[in-house]
């Protein structure tokens, strides 16, 4: 066994004791949910900052980067971080005032248990694609370091297991204390990486100046409308498609107190913008040092860009720049990966579940969600070993869900005082039903420049508005007249 391995092994072993002795705080749902409202402003920016930080920053946006350039890359990190600007700036102090253990229970208490129940399950079907990213990564960094040692799908097996045992147990408690820690390391370890690798490339200097001659650079895509509308819906997908998530609300909800909730966001969203070009800039400058990486873009399996970062530390840096690097890339993977296990759990068992089962104590509440959790990642886990996508594929599709039929109902519902539950009803169906049959269209041989997410947003909105107005109230209908 290498002592790279040995290292890896001691890492995750005090991951999941960290986690398991955060889980000595669950007392009742609200510690497993939400950490009992409680979080002071560095564990919730670190939080935050997790949320995003994941397999896809560090592997797949910046192989992405390394192919494409910027004008490659608008949904992460732009618009991760522009979500999580709008969250700050809009929601955080609305989601924190009204003191929801779930994303659901907004939308039963702003209309009904029906919609409720809907546009929960919409929101845990997102969770799929999102969620296996972050598995398929685990088990992609341990097969790296294996060394071939294991399968890919045994090394994915694995990871599940190792994140699902103590974010089962602490919930939300789990994920702050983990995250706190790991965050702590992602930075140290991809800003020491980052110069240990330039420095070999000749430079920061010298590998960004490469990068601009090479037009990996130029953000604005270059082309007819057809490539403005892509870009802007890549855009759209994460940072407007992604605040009607359970991770996001989670994270705001946790806080100690309004200012904190908003702070924290901000901060965290600003913070995760900065380091998320750590590793676009480390990728570059890998393929400066080895060029025939360049071959995995090549692959049939798209999943194979992915392995720059990793074959490039493995065969280029000394044990002590291997140990920070997969330090820092398995943080930033547990981090994500825990939080997106609890989120969907989280909504089945309190929004989807509960409303069926009469008198459900506390106590039963937790254990549904546990084992909920359970079976979530094995669905999850099935996902990822069939899946042939990049993660940053992956990640945009979970999120084209939420963005065609549950932004809509939360915007309304939160801003306009109008708005009602049939035209909430009416927006959930036609926007998905819109976004659907786009999707079907255009693989039938459909040629349009028309993104289908974007038509179920504006699809979406207008139904919700439409639909508002013409069901509204008798006594508004005379009090408006």
């Amino acid at each position: 066994m290498s002592l790279l391995v040995i290292f890896v092994l001691m890492y995750l072993a005090l991951t999941i004791g960290i986690g398991l002795y955060a889980a000595r705080r669950v007392h009742n749902t609200k510690d497993y949910m939400i950490a009992g409202r409680s979080l002071p402003l560095y564990i919730n920016m670190a939080t935050v900052f997790a949320t995003w930080f994941g397999a896809e920053t560090v592997l797949s946006v910046s192989a992405t980067f390394a192919r494409d350039g910027l004008n490659g890359i608008p949904a992460d990190p732009f618009g991760a971080t522009a979500c999580l600007i709008f969250v700050a700036l809009f929601f955080a102090k609305a989601f924190y005032k009204m003191d929801l253990l779930t994303l659901g229970d907004f939308y039963r208490k702003r209309y009904n248990s029906k919609i409720e129940i809907v546009v929960s399950g919409v929101i845990v079907i997102s969770y799929l694609g999102w969620t296996s990213a972050q598995l398929t990564a685990l088990g992609l960094v341990l097969w790296v370091i294996s060394g071939g040692g294991i399968t890919l799908t045994q090394a994915i097996v694995i990871g599940t297991v190792i994140v699902m045992f103590y974010t089962i147990w602490g919930g939300m408690w789990s994920v702050a204390f983990t995250d706190m820690f790991q965050t702590v390391v992602i930075i140290v370890g991809l800003f020491i990486v980052a110069w240990f690798i330039g420095d070999l490339a000749g430079g920061a200097s010298n590998v960004i100046a490469k990068a601009h001659a090479d037009g990996k650079l130029d953000f604005w895509p270059k082309g007819g409308a057809a490539e403005w509308f892509a870009f802007v819906a890549a855009w759209a997908t994460l940072a407007i498609g992604s605040i009607p998530q359970q991770d996001v609300f989670q994270r705001v909800t946790s806080a100690k107190d309004e200012k904190t909730a908003v702070r924290g966001t901000l901060i965290g969203g600003l913070v995760y913008f900065f380091v998320a070009f750590l590793p676009m800039f480390i990728a570059y400058a890998a393929l400066m040092l080895e060029p025939n990486l360049v071959n995995l873009f090549k692959s049939e399996d798209a999943r194979e860009i992915q392995r720059i970062l990793p074959d490039i530390i493995l065969q280029k840096t000394p044990l002590w720049i291997q140990v920070l690097f997969f330090g820092a890339l398995l943080s930033a993977i547990l981090s994500t990966a825990s939080g997106a296990l609890l989120a969907p759990t989280s909504l089945f068992a309190n929004n989807i579940l509960k409303p069926f089962v009469p008198n459900m104590g506390d106590a039963r509440l937790l254990k549904t969600a546990r084992i909920t959790l359970v079976v979530f990642t094995c669905a999850a886990l099935i996902f990822a070993v069939n899946s042939r996508s990049t993660m940053y594929e992956m990640v945009q599709n979970a999120y084209k869900v939420t963005m065609a039929g549950a932004f809509a109902p939360l915007v309304f519902g939160l801003f306009w005082k109008r708005a009602t539950s049939a035209g909430a009803a009416m927006s959930i169906f036609a926007g998905l039903g819109s976004w659907i049959a786009m999707e079907v269209l255009i693989k039938g041989g459909l040629e349009t420049i028309w993104p289908p997410q974007m038509v179920g947003l504006v699809v979406g909105l207008a139904a919700m508005y439409f639909g508002s107005l013409v069901t509204q109230p008798k006594h508004r209908v005379h009090e408006s007249a």
